[in-house]
C-alpha cells in the first residue's frame, strides 16, 4: 500500500493531480482545498495516501495533513460514502469544520457538498457523533459542554442567525476565555465579540 508520496507536481485539475516521483507520476485524486494549497507545476510536494483497492482500479487519494486523512477515513466508513463524496465533503469543510458540524448535528453544512442530500447529511451526523475525538484535530477550541448557560447562549446566537456550527465555535472560544462559571449574558457578548472579528 502507498502511504506517502513526495516528489514534484506535475500537473493538477478540477479534482485531481499527477506527482512526479523520480520519473513516476502518480494519479491522486484530492479535496479543492489540498489542490489549490499545491502550488504551480514543479512545486515540491508531500502528500498523505490513503490506498484504495477494488476489483477494477487501485486508486490515491491526498491528503496535505494526517487530520484530514483521517476524516475521509472516517467519512468513507459511512454507507453511503466513497471517496468521492468524502473528498467533496472536505472540500467545503475542514476537518474542525466538520468535527464542528458534526458534534452540532449541522447537517445543513455537510449537506453543501456536491452529491450530499439532507438525508445522506444525517446519516453522517448520526454515525460519526462522538466519532471525532479519536482525530487529531489540531488547535480549534473543544466544543462547549451542553450546560444550560451554554445551551442559552447557543439558543440566542441561533436567534441572531448563526449557523449551528458557527454558534458552537463562538460559544466553545468564549467559555474557553471565561472559563466554566460564566454567565449567559457574557458568554453572548464575547461570543458575539469573537465572531466579528
Amino acid at each position: 500500500m502507498i502511504a506517502r508520496l513526495k516528489g514534484l507536481l506535475d500537473s493538477a485539475s478540477a479534482d485531481a493531480c499527477v506527482v512526479d516521483v523520480n520519473g513516476v507520476g502518480y494519479l491522486v485524486s484530492a479535496s479543492t482545498k489540498t489542490l489549490s494549497a499545491l502550488g504551480t507545476p514543479g512545486s515540491a510536494v508531500l502528500l498523505h495516501i490513503e490506498t484504495q483497492v477494488r476489483e477494477d482500479a487501485i486508486q490515491l487519494f491526498g491528503f496535505l495533513s494526517l487530520p484530514e486523512r483521517d476524516c475521509f477515513r472516517l467519512l468513507t466508513s459511512v454507507q453511503g460514502v466513497g471517496g468521492r463524496v468524502a473528498l467533496a465533503i472536505l472540500s467545503v469543510l475542514g476537518p474542525d469544520d466538520l468535527a464542528h458540524a458534526i458534534a452540532s448535528a449541522d447537517t445543513a453544512s455537510i449537506a453543501r457538498a456536491n452529491g450530499v442530500g439532507p438525508k445522506l447529511a444525517g446519516r453522517i451526523a448520526n454515525e460519526l457523533k462522538g466519532k471525532f475525538g479519536a482525530v487529531a484535530l489540531g488547535t480549534a477550541a473543544p466544543l462547549p459542554v451542553s450546560s444550560g448557560t451554554v445551551a442559552d447562549a447557543l439558543a440566542a446566537l441561533a436567534g441572531l442567525g448563526f449557523r449551528p456550527m458557527e454558534a458552537s465555535r463562538a460559544v466553545a472560544d468564549a467559555q474557553a476565555e471565561l472559563g466554566d462559571g460564566a454567565e449567559v449574558g457574557a458568554l453572548i457578548r464575547l461570543a458575539l465579540r469573537k465572531s466579528a472579528k
